[in-house]
């Protein structure tokens, strides 16, 4: 896994006299660029426009794209990583309410208009042909993540180990694909409503497992 543990401060290395620049707000200029265009449409031309820096400074501070786009996504998948987990947290007490929460997450992102349409893991896994690698394992991992973050919510509800699993891929495939539709333009309104027909499953499975 990529460390995200770098100082948030460095300057263009061995360039005495260079203005300093603050290295998180470099990733978020870059993670936006990856999440607004993808991975295989930025070129290092793209990060540097988007970031302020030049190529020399980039590479020396940032890695090469692969470095830094390994970077972003790691960034990323730690922000709202952090968010899921605080919203599934009350899982064993109110699984419902928890996985509406867990939805929330995502459709706060989708409406902020500050962001990108999407999300930079969903566009990252679909592109996975002409991503090298260690990119597409990580984005995959990424993917994974979020299934096994839902599948331990969900035993904490009281679900059965068979009903924790199907519901876990589920609610994991739908949060992915509120993602995809939003960039074709789905509203806000219609991706609730996605949202309350895999809750209402939900809750009829809970329901009966009481």
């Amino acid at each position: 896994m990529v460390s995200t543990k770098k100082a948030e401060h460095e300057g263009d290395a061995g360039m005495a006299g260079k203005k300093q620049f603050d290295i998180a707000t470099a990733l978020d200029a870059a993670m936006i660029q990856f999440w607004r265009a993808g991975y295989a449409n930025t070129s290092v031309d793209d990060l540097s426009r988007a970031t302020g820096l030049n190529r020399s400074s980039i590479y020396s501070s940032l890695g090469d794209k692969d470095t830094l786009f390994l970077r972003c996504l790691e960034r990323y998948t730690t922000r709202y990583g952090d968010k899921y987990d605080a919203a599934l947290s009350c899982a064993a007490d109110r699984p419902l309410a928890a996985a509406r929460a867990f939805f929330d997450v995502t459709l706060e992102r989708i409406a902020d208009p500050g962001l990108p349409d999407g999300c930079l893991v969903a566009q990252t896994v679909m592109a996975t042909p002409v991503l090298s690698a260690n990119v597409a394992a990580r984005a995959r991992e990424a993917i994974g993540l979020q299934h096994t973050r839902l599948r331990a919510a969900l035993k904490a509800g009281r679900l059965h180990d068979e009903a924790a699993e199907a519901f876990a891929t589920h609610l994991a495939a739908v949060n992915q694909s509120l993602a995809v539709m939003s960039r074709a333009g789905t509203s806000t309104e219609q991706l609730r409503a996605i949202v309350d027909v895999t809750l209402d499953a939900l809750a009829q499975t809970l329901g009966a497992s009481d």
